[in-house]
C-alpha cells in the first residue's frame, strides 16, 4: 500500500488500513480500532480481533496508519462510496495539505 500521503488519503483506498475513532459525537465510538474490512456511504466496518465494529464516517474523526505514517481525516472527508470517493472528494483533496501528518516510529 505504497502512494498514501496527508493530501490524496482522501481519495485512496481505505480498505486494509489500520484505523483509530480519535473523535466521534457519539462518544461510545472514540477509541475504536481496528482494520477497515469494509466500506459504504456512510459507515466504515473495523475488525478488532473477534468482532467487527461499525462506525459513522459523518460524526467521527479517524487517525489512519499505513505502513509508519499516520493520517488524520475528517470523516466528512470521505463520507462518500468508495467508487465515488475520487471525483466527490477533490474539494478535500485540494484543502489538504502534503505534509501534515504523523510520522510513527516502528518499535
Amino acid at each position: 500500500m505504497h502512494g498514501y500521503n496527508n493530501k490524496n488519503i482522501v481519495l485512496h483506498e481505505l480498505i486494509g488500513l489500520d484505523a483509530e475513532v480519535i473523535d466521534c459525537r457519539d462518544r461510545s465510538q472514540i477509541g475504536i480500532k481496528g482494520k477497515i474490512i469494509n466500506e459504504t456511504k456512510n459507515l466504515l466496518y473495523l475488525k478488532q480481533q473477534s468482532k467487527t465494529r461499525r462506525v459513522v464516517k459523518n460524526i467521527s474523526k479517524f487517525k489512519f496508519t499505513n505502513d509508519n505514517d499516520s493520517f488524520i481525516v475528517d470523516g466528512k472527508e470521505i463520507n462518500f462510496r468508495a467508487h465515488e470517493r475520487t471525483e466527490k472528494a477533490l474539494k478535500f483533496y485540494k484543502r489538504r495539505k502534503l505534509s501534515d501528518h504523523i510520522g510513527m516510529q516502528r518499535s
